[in-house]
């Protein structure tokens, strides 16, 4: 029977044996796997484009004449409705207070007509008062109504005329410019203003003609914003080609995130499926040579926890995502190194550092 003394002496040799195999191993390089997988090919293509706003409107008075009174300077921010300019409306008020003057004198004219014909009727036509006197009557009363409407007509016209002294916000916006000032006299048509909506903000990108028929539910626009990219949602594909460029207008809709301004230049990353399937690996796997060679890191099992590592030619398709497709060289479920590749060399064993999750 082995005495406890011996038996401690055993376990502390053997626990000195295992040192110099674990010292190895962690003196191993250390590597992160990937394992080559198959999916959908993604093809990209960088876009450059223009901020625009929905709407910009140059505003204009309807009616001839002088500017008396402008309330918005350049850069304020006005609502719909809000009164920007006003044009000298003295003559066209008492234009207005004539007209409703002569509305109501034909008003009383029309009743006291009206009251007559009454008068007429209750007394009998025929008995006590003649018939050709009632139709007079009548005529009269029809006549009164047609003067009435007549002349509520102009009145209505003169109150038009009046409002169009005053020009409004067709919608919620930006004063970008102020191209006229107090006292100038201005004649229908002539630019007062330019009123800009920045809430309604659309991106304007020229696509390459081959992407039209590839656009779909599918596909996704993510814009540049500083470092990051931000979805963005596709309004409109305007089917027009542009013969010189052969591109065609894609118009998205500016995310909520992202800040900018109309007439700001925007970036952005256009991702189409193209209907295959392939082999993909990450960026970070892809080793590339000043000669044009591109090569990958293959991890095979070894003894121990360690991995034998050989390099392998590879050839190259599209890229997307963070991850280039592999069209030769490489098979499914093969493990790749994608960290800790820069100083490896054939043959040799490595340790995993940490296997990458996808």
């Amino acid at each position: 029977m082995a005495t406890p003394m011996k038996s401690l002496q055993g376990v502390v040799l053997f626990v000195c044996s295992l040192f110099p195999v674990l010292t190895a191993a962690q003196d191993l390089p250390g590597v992160q796997l990937e394992t080559v997988s198959s999916e959908d090919i993604v093809q990209e293509v960088t876009l450059n484009g223009t901020v625009n706003a929905l709407r910009v409107s140059g505003m204009s008075a309807a009616v001839a004449g002088l500017l008396d009174e402008v309330r918005v300077e350049t850069g304020d921010r006005v609502a719909r409705g809000d009164v920007l300019v006003e044009l000298d409306d003295e003559l066209v008020t008492w234009e207005l207070a004539a007209a409703r003057a002569e509305a109501e004198e034909a008003r009383s004219r029309l009743e006291e007509a009206r009251r007559r014909l009454r008068e007429a009727r209750s007394v009998g036509a025929g008995r006590n008062i003649a018939a050709t006197e009632v139709s007079a009557r009548e005529s009269e009363v029809a006549a009164s109504e047609a003067t009435l409407a007549r002349l509520e007509a102009a009145r209505r016209q003169v109150e038009v005329r009046a409002g169009r002294h005053r020009v409004t916000a067709p919608f919620d916006g930006v004063v970008s410019q102020r191209s006229r000032d107090l006292g100038e006299w201005v004649t229908p048509g002539d630019q007062l203003l330019t009123l800009v909506d920045t809430d309604n903000l659309r991106l304007d990108f020229q696509v390459p003609q081959s992407f039209y028929k590839r656009i779909d539910d599918n596909s996704r626009l993510l814009v540049q914003d500083d470092q990051a990219l931000s979805s963005a949602t596709i309004d409109v594909l305007v089917p027009v080609n542009d013969p010189q460029s052969r591109t065609f207008l894609l118009r998205a809709i500016k995310p909520e995130s992202v800040k900018l301004l109309p007439g700001m230049s925007v970036q952005a990353v256009l991702r189409v499926t193209t209907g295959e399937r392939g082999l993909t690996v990450s960026r970070d796997a892809i080793n590339r040579y000043p000669e044009g060679r591109t090569t990958v890191w293959i991890a095979e099992p070894g003894d121990e926890d360690t991995w034998t590592v050989s390099e392998k030619r590879v050839r190259l398709g599209t890229g997307f995502e963070g991850r280039v497709e592999v069209t030769s060289g490489l098979e499914a479920d093969q493990n790749v190194v994608v960290r800790g590749n820069e100083s490896l060399s054939e043959g040799i064993s490595v340790r995993i550092a940490e296997r990458e999750s996808r």
